[in-house]
Order: C-alpha cells, then sequence, then structure tokens
C-alpha cells in the first residue's frame, strides 16, 4: 500500500523568498531518502531540499526560478507504507545539506519583495500604468527583474540594477550578473556610485585591463571559478575597496600553552576530537573581545552609528576544496576548552562537505584565519564585513627569547590584527593584540 508525503521547504534561517535554481528530479523520477530534489539559493548559501523517503515523485509544485520560503510545499512524494513512517505531511524536513558561500555580510532580512513577471502587477489608484516608488513615478515592466536576495546583494555593492543585464530565465539577474557586473566596470574605468554614494560616496578611476591573448606565449587551459570563489570575489573586492585596512603584527610566546595542549591531546583524541591550538585562540580572542569592546562592533549602514555587541560568535575561516568559507561557533564565552574543540571539530568537517546551513555563518562578531598548519611568518587578512576585525595566525617557531639574563628557546605564534581603520585606532589595535598575545603566554589569565 502506498502513500503520499507533502515535501516542504525546512528551516533555512532568517530567509524567505528564496529562488529555486536547479530542479534535480522531474515528475515520476524515484529517488532514495536524502536525494536531492532541488536547489535553493540564499545570499548566503546554495542548499539542496532532501528527499525525507525513499517513494516516487508524483508531483512538483515548483518551477526553475520560483522563489518559495520555510513550510512551501515543493513536491509530493508517494511511498510505501514503510517509508511513509519516516516523514508525514506536516512535518517539513529537518535536515538541508548547504555549500557555503563566504559572506561575512550584513545578517539582515531582505525586506524587498522580487517584482512580479508573470502576473500584471496590482496598479495603484492614482495612474493605472505607473506605480510610485518614493516620489518617482516607475513603470512596473521597466523594474529589474531580480530576486529579493540579489537586490540585496547589489545594494551592499553598490550596484544600479538597472544597468544590469540578467542571464537567467526571463532575464532574471542572478549573483553572477552583479558580480560580472562589477568586474566590468572595475576593469573599465572603475566603480560609479550608486543612488548612495557607492563604495563610501567615491568614485575610483582605475585604469582598464589589459585583454591579453596568453596561448601567444604557450599552452593554456581555462579553468571556470567554483559557485563560492564567484560568489565571494565581489565580496571580497567590496571588502578591500571600502574598508581602510591596517594590520598590527605581534608575536605570542605560547611554549605554555602547547606543552599543556600536548599533555590534553589524549584526553580529546578519546572523546573523537583534536585539541588544536586554534581553541586556545577562540578563547583568548573572547577575553580581548570583552576588554576591547570597541572591536566586537559594526558599523551601521549610515556609516555614524557604531553598533557594540554584548554576543561572542567567532567564525573561523575554513580551506574546502570549492574554497574558503567561515563557519561560526556561538557563544564562545560561555564553553569550555574541550566543548569549543568538539564543536570546531563538527563545523569543519560540514563546511569540507559541502553541509553548511545559512545560520551555520551567521552572526560572527570576528573572523580567525589561521595559515599556521601551512606556513608563513605573517600576513594582511582581509576583513569579513561587517566586522571590524580579523586575526590572522601563521606558524610558529622556536626563538631565542632574551629573558633578562639570557637567552632561551620559545615558541613564538605570530599574529596578524587586520581592523578597521574608521572604528579602531593604531593605538587601541595595539593593545588589542597585545592583550591577546598576553591570553595566550599565561592561560591562568583566561578565568579572570
Amino acid at each position: 500500500m502506498s502513500n503520499t508525503i507533502e515535501i516542504k521547504v525546512p528551516d533555512i534561517g532568517d530567509f524567505g523568498d528564496i529562488p529555486v535554481i536547479e530542479l534535480l528530479v522531474a515528475e515520476g523520477d524515484s529517488v532514495g531518502i536524502d536525494d536531492g530534489l532541488l536547489t535553493l539559493e540564499s545570499d548566503k548559501a546554495s542548499m539542496e531540499v532532501p528527499s525525507p523517503a525513499a517513494g516516487v515523485i508524483r508531483e512538483l509544485r515548483v518551477k526553475l526560478d520560483d522563489t518559495v520560503s520555510e513550510g512551501d510545499v515543493v513536491a509530493v512524494l508517494e511511498t510505501s507504507d514503510e517509508a511513509a513512517g519516516e516523514g508525514d505531511d506536516t512535518t517539513p524536513v529537518e535536515e538541508s545539506p548547504a555549500e557555503d558561500v563566504k559572506e561575512a555580510t550584513n545578517q539582515q532580512q531582505e525586506q524587498t519583495s522580487a517584482p512580479v513577471v508573470d502576473d500584471k502587477p496590482e496598479p495603484p489608484p492614482a495612474t493605472p500604468s505607473e506605480r510610485e516608488v518614493g516620489t518617482v513615478a516607475v513603470d512596473p515592466s521597466k523594474l529589474p527583474y531580480a530576486s529579493p536576495a540579489v537586490r540585496k546583494f547589489s545594494r551592499e555593492l553598490g550596484v544600479d540594477l538597472s544597468g544590469v543585464k540578467g542571464s537567467g530565465s526571463k532575464g532574471r539577474i542572478t549573483r553572477d550578473d552583479v558580480a560580472g557586473h562589477v568586474k566590468q566596470v572595475m576593469s573599465s574605468g572603475g566603480p560609479k556610485p550608486a543612488a548612495g554614494g557607492g563604495i563610501g560616496g567615491l568614485t575610483l578611476n582605475f585604469p582598464p585591463l589589459q585583454k591579453v591573448d596568453f596561448s601567444r606565449y604557450g599552452e593554456t587551459e581555462t579553468q571556470p571559478l567554483t559557485r563560492i570563489q564567484k560568489i565571494s570575489a565581489a565580496h571580497l573586492h567590496r571588502n578591500w575597496v571600502g574598508i581602510p585596512h591596517v594590520t598590527q603584527n605581534d608575536e605570542a610566546d605560547v611554549t605554555d600553552m602547547e606543552a599543556f595542549r600536548l599533555a590534553n591531546a589524549d584526553d580529546a583524541k578519546a572523546q573523537g576530537f583534536k585539541l588544536t591550538p586554534l581553541v586556545f585562540l577562540m578563547k583568548a580572542m573572547v577575553a580581548s573581545l570583552k576588554a576591547f569592546p570597541q572591536s566586537n562592533a559594526s558599523l551601521d549602514s549610515d556609516g555614524e552609528t557604531l553598533i557594540l555587541k554584548k554576543y561572542f560568535n567567532i567564525g573561523v575561516a575554513v580551506d574546502t576544496p570549492d574554497g574558503l568559507v567561515v563557519p561560526v561557533v556561538r557563544e564562545c564565552d560561555r564553553k569550555g576548552i574541550m566543548e569549543l574543540a568538539a564543536e570546531l571539530a563538527e563545523i569543519s568537517v560540514k563546511a569540507r562537505e559541502g553541509k553548511l546551513k545559512p545560520q551555520d555563518i551567521q552572526g560572527g562578531c570576528i573572523t580567525i584565519s589561521s595559515l599556521g598548519g601551512i606556513g608563513g611568518t605573517g600576513f594582511t587578512p582581509i576583513i569579513n564585513a561587517p566586522e571590524v576585525a580579523i586575526l590572522g595566525v601563521s606558524r610558529s617557531a622556536m626563538k631565542p627569547v632574551w629573558n633578562g639574563q639570557e637567552f632561551q628557546p620559545r615558541l613564538m605564534l605570530p599574529l596578524s590584527l587586520s581592523y578597521d581603520h574608521r572604528v579602531i585606532d593604531g593605538a587601541v589595535a595595539a593593545r588589542f593584540t597585545r592583550f591577546l598575545a598576553s591570553r595566550l603566554e599565561d592561560l591562568r589569565r583566561l578565568t579572570l
């Protein structure tokens, strides 16, 4: 005997009107439990809606480029009695794998509705052929066709969508179209500010990049960027150009910290995770943010107000096969070293397997980017806006350190703090970095 299940959009965080960018099945297809049915793309992540049970797709209730929200029915699945017990027609799918995209940008929910395309827009009483936007009358048929997420993305980059050509169905403007537009403008003389001033209200007149036929000089190969790289590119460019970066470098003597870590490594291993230096950095970072609250803040969109945060969520840059992603570990002030180590191990695996949910990459206060496992003596990490600072960590090295009487071998860890100079002064950044180093040098201070 068969049964039917309505498959609904699962919990996708603080998002609505998410566009359907890919249909992975058709009506009549057989699917297994957790098989992907369709792909959604918010302004933070791409995610697949999985099947809650094995069966046959009897009805698809969405089309490509439709927009959906949490709880919307996207398909009807016919299952056997055994499979039907795994889900019901009122319970949405609980888990949804997601491919994270680096967006350490404004976490606010999109408020602007996408324009109506197929249906006739409801006209205002005054003018049947036009609707008023603020004080300007606009013909609805001439409004750019883009999802709310893409509209938000374009506003963050200062892009006027009326100048962007859409490559999606029916001319829909995609994130890639916006990112491509930014690259084109930057290479042809600099971005022109949209309404609101563009990047800091400035027009940046860069000389155009010369197009080069590299095949003239030898063999070449064309390799497309991954989805994460393409989406991240515009954000990184905006953050680097739009934020006045300064990097403060320092070193921490982590000889005692490393000895303590190694002494407890077996206990962590027995619990199924590694005790890495990164978790000590996270706890020291919490102490530093508490001591320097200006570093645990974000500039309001008006550029004149500082929003101080009373929570301590730390983003950790994770290298994945598709590019760099930044999952966020929440409430680090309330968790011990071992608890943080276990959570960090779990979220890093999810990041590398492309299973992060949108809420896994939201709400960060500051980011730590550690290259210690690879090498280097220092670097300038790019601030993950709307955060105002990011810590870069390089490989520790044994160095001779003068103790007042003699040189002693000490394990020194390089720290590189990039900060937004509009918010943090150089003296504050130097004190912040030294304070952070002092907490790593004497772990007893983390309990103060």
